[in-house]
């Protein structure tokens, strides 16, 4: 059972660094985020619209990300998102948090990575 838990929030942590990482250069729709963590991962990692589209409302609603409705001809009207200055600066802090978490689990297990 606490291996569950631990995995769920794990995967929710990481699904909140994921999304806020590719965000941060340039604004994205959700279906392209969703297609560049499948892509990036090379298919390890996949979201589906039923998990990722509740991600993205509880981000924007905490003030992480902004979504802005774009129209362009030939399309479907998208929401875009991108990066808030209050999203940064939680992006910075799981970046640390991860990295100091994949640093002990390496320091435990012997795993090195190049």
């Amino acid at each position: 059972m606490a291996v569950n838990l631990l995995d769920r929030e794990l995967k929710k942590g990481s699904a909140e660094l994921l999304v806020l990482s590719l965000v941060e250069d340039q604004p994205r729709h959700g279906y392209e985020i969703g297609q560049l963590i499948a892509l990036r991962s090379r298919g390890t990692l996949r979201f589906n619209v039923a998990s990722l589209y509740p991600l993205l409302y509880r981000l924007e609603k905490r003030g992480w990300i902004r979504g802005r409705w774009v129209e362009k001809a030939g399309q479907r009207r998208r929401r875009y998102y991108r990066l808030t200055p209050a999203g940064k600066k939680v992006l910075a802090k799981q970046r640390d948090g991860w990295l100091e978490f994949i640093e002990a689990i390496s320091r435990i297990t012997g795993i090195q990575y190049a």
